[in-house]
């Protein structure tokens, strides 16, 4: 004789595409984290590597934008770990993880625009991956 409680009811199954739409922020995290990171050291080690504007609204020493990238992308970083290892709270934060680097390289734009471009756009993917109906689940 079965009960209710052997065959629990399962939610909905996960889409590839969920499953691989976390991966895929997992892995950019990841990657553009370190990318930051290495930003950040340049930054820090060496602030003539960068274009210095003139007349920029956001005025900003190019070795505290380096502090800034450097902790945003370990923090991009630990959130790509945090995905990967399913953490309730990782979707969430790897969103808001995703918006602040996005904003942080949008106030870069003047000193290395091609590369902040790339990195905004990349981030809008995976905000866009991760708000995928079955990516972040309970």
């Amino acid at each position: 004789m079965s009960s209710q409680y052997d065959n629990p009811p399962r939610g909905p199954e996960v889409s590839g595409w969920a499953v691989g739409g976390m991966a895929f922020a997992a892995s950019g995290l990841i990657l553009i984290g370190l990318f930051q990171v290495i930003m950040g050291i340049v930054a820090i080690a060496d602030d003539e590597f960068f274009v210095r504007t003139t007349n920029y609204t956001f005025h900003l020493d190019v070795t505290a934008w380096g502090w800034i990238h450097l902790l945003i992308g370990i923090l991009a970083f630990l959130m790509g770990l945090a995905l990967f290892r399913q953490a309730p709270w990782a979707g969430v934060g790897a969103i808001a993880i995703a918006m602040l680097q996005a904003l942080n390289n949008f106030f870069f734009l003047p000193h290395y625009p091609l590369w902040s471009l790339l990195i905004i756009a990349i981030d809008f993917w995976i905000i866009w991956s991760l708000t995928r109906p079955g990516v972040i689940r309970d």
